[in-house]
């Protein structure tokens, strides 16, 4: 299987030689969503700004939680936006730890876009600086392309996902403060879903890239993953789940995705809530 990882010099030859493709940035963090300054300021050569919160989620009720995935009209005028076109070849990127590119990564390999090749840039934006490569400023507004989006399909919900660790192994990607229901003021309920593991998603970063496959195997073996285990992952609001999903595929292991993720599960009344640093220490009702 292919790695779904570029590397900085990989990028730049591709980038002499006219092979690179389509560059995407996605500036985003939890503690400030707008990265459009950021990217004005300097981005990657030819890269197209990303609006996480408008084009790689949609927001509608609260129940849907913080961060739904993008209906499909928002999310086929997004790559359009971006110049993706049929047999494309994609580079994402951004500028703490690959977080929010990998749900640009989860997104565009799991909307039924036919015919592209999607990577992620390992390190980022500060890999490259610290490589000595350089950056443009400015807005780039390509051509608009011709991608098609067929859509997400039937995507892991609450039900299946409560069930999840009867069967398998179900990974809270989250800090062990927010994992273990320490006072948090993004979502209305603090704790775990029951049954859960505690693996931080950081814990497949090494200096700001992702570690070897091998080492990020032995992170999923410690908590009973290999091939043979079914394994889903949730996060805050489906973010940084979509960087677990991403360290799966470079060790070669398939993790399923919780879009909605604790965000939506503490949304709604009658879900149990588990606390502690074990799967089932203390349990209640939202």
């Amino acid at each position: 299987m292919a790695s779904p990882l570029i590397s900085v010099t990989e990028l730049a030859d591709a980038l002499r030689d006219g092979t690179a493709g389509c560059l995407l940035d996605v500036r985003w963090r939890l503690d400030q969503p707008e990265g459009r300054p950021e990217y004005l300021d300097g981005h990657l050569p030819g890269a197209v700004y990303v609006d996480l919160e408008r084009e790689l989620a949609e927001h509608g009720h609260p129940e849907q939680g913080r961060h739904p995935l993008p209906s499909d009209e928002t999310l086929r005028a997004a790559v359009r936006r971006w110049g993706l076109r049929r047999g494309a070849r994609v580079v994402i990127y951004d500028d703490v730890h690959s977080v929010a590119a990998a749900r640009a990564w989860w997104v565009l390999t799991h909307a039924g876009i036919a015919d592209i090749d999607v990577s992620v840039l390992d390190g980022g934006l500060r890999a490259w600086a610290a490589a000595g490569f350089g950056l443009e400023t400015g807005d780039v507004q390509p051509p608009v392309g011709d991608a098609e989006v067929s859509g997400f399909g039937e995507q892991l919900g609450m039900v299946e996902t409560a069930r999840w660790p009867q069967h398998g192994v179900l990974l809270d990607v989250r800090s062990a403060e927010r994992y273990r229901g320490d006072p948090d003021t993004h979502d209305p309920v603090a704790g775990h879903i029951p049954g859960a593991r505690n693996l931080p998603t950081t814990y497949h970063l090494s200096g700001g890239r992702f570690r070897t496959p091998a080492e990020i195997r032995r992170n999923f073996a410690s908590l009973g993953v290999d091939e043979s285990i079914p394994v889903a992952a949730y996060c805050g609001s489906g973010i940084a789940a979509a960087h677990t999903v991403l360290a799966g595929a470079v060790a070669g292991l398939d993790v399923a995705l919780y879009p909605g993720s604790w965000s939506q599960w503490s949304r709604t009344r009658g879900r149990e809530v588990a606390l502690g640093m074990t799967p089932a220490q203390r349990i209640r009702r939202v």
